[in-house]
């Protein structure tokens, strides 16, 4: 226990604020990218909505170090990209917190766009013929009645996506690297110190992110079953 409490005191605990702004901006991005391309791929054609589903799911079966790759080559600066936001706005990507952000919200948001997504299909159509017929306008039917609708389905996407942009290590370790202090989150922590050896640091890291997750899947649940009971007592 003494050890335990050496190693704690010593701790550098900026891999955790890294990574639960990372998580926080990352979700942040996501929920409203989620939110808009769900609504906008419900209403497309089946052969649009096919195409543009399967682009858009890719980054959540991809290994993150393939989405990591692209990227690297998208923002990196010697390509198109990279040149322009460096040279002309000043903006660094690679091997910064922004890339830690972009890499986190490439891989999250799948999550996030297709709970949205399965949550605006189920709601019923009449709902909205209704408040058509009461002259609402499309934006005021939205915020009315879909999206608190939806309302669960979307809590529990955007819990989910916090999670996994929390634990996110491959993109984010090829896109900002592991610079202490700087883009250096709780994964990539772990994975450092295991290969020095120090496995008692690895297990209290692993206890922190098994803490904090547990923490999201219960809310997840407890939501869920909300809705459930709502349902049944309906």
């Amino acid at each position: 226990m003494s050890e335990i409490g050496t190693i704690l005191s010593r701790l550098d605990w900026s891999p955790l604020f890294i990574s639960l702004k990372t998580g926080v901006v990352a979700t942040f991005l996501s929920f409203f990218l989620g939110i808009f391309a769900a609504r906008k791929v419900v209403k497309a054609s089946p052969r649009v909505k096919a195409v543009v589903d399967g682009i858009l799911t890719l980054p959540m079966v991809l290994p993150p170090t393939v989405a990591g790759f692209f990227l690297l080559l998208l923002f990196s600066r010697r390509r198109p990209l990279g040149m322009f936001l460096y040279h002309e706005l000043g903006i660094k990507v690679v091997q910064s917190w922004l890339g830690c952000i972009i890499a986190a919200t490439v891989i999250a948001f799948p999550l996030m766009y297709r709970n949205a997504r399965a949550a605006f299909e189920q709601i019923d159509a009449n709902l909205v013929y209704a408040g058509r017929t009461l002259g609402m306008s499309d934006l005021r039917i939205f915020w009315t009645i879909v999206l608190p609708t939806a309302g669960p389905g979307i809590a529990s996407g955007t819990i989910l996506t916090f999670a996994r942009a929390l634990g996110e290590f491959g993109a984010t370790s090829m896109l900002a690297g592991n610079i202490p202090g700087k883009t250096a989150t709780i994964s990539q922590r772990i994975a450092m110190v295991i290969q020095d050896g120090d496995y008692l640091t690895a297990g209290i890291w692993t206890l922190i992110v098994i803490g904090i997750a547990f923490v999201f899947i219960f809310l997840m649940n407890l939501i869920s079953g909300r809705v459930l009971t709502n349902v049944q007592r309906w």
